[in-house]
């Protein structure tokens, strides 16, 4: 059963970047990635605002676009970098399998 919403601090580390720059995409793109706030005011991301973080970090990381560039991506169409983050989702996924079969075949 998977999570409903996760902490800055889960999202950061699926993601693998800091804290601080989940922050920062998350109110740049507010229009997109709306987290909800619990009675502290922390922020609590729902797994569609994490699926958009990481069309956003693959944007900005992997095909070297700037913030405004991936807004206007967003604005555009997303779909395709969609299809390809859950790509690069689903293969890292497979790779990992691998690793831990070979790990017991070589038990």
């Amino acid at each position: 059963m998977a999570k409903m919403l996760y902490t800055i601090g889960e999202v950061s580390q699926m993601l693998g970047e800091a804290p601080s720059a989940v922050r920062y995409w998350s109110n740049y793109f507010e229009k997109y990635v709306k987290p909800q706030r619990n009675a502290k005011g922390n922020r609590l991301f729902h797994p569609e605002d994490i699926d958009t973080l990481k069309q956003i970090q693959f944007m900005v990381k992997n095909q070297g676009l700037t913030l405004e560039g991936a807004m206007q991506k967003m604005k555009e169409d997303h779909r395709s970098v969609d299809r390809r983050v859950k790509a690069l989702d689903s293969l890292k996924s497979i790779r990992e399998q691998l690793v831990a079969v070979r790990e017991v075949l070589c038990k």
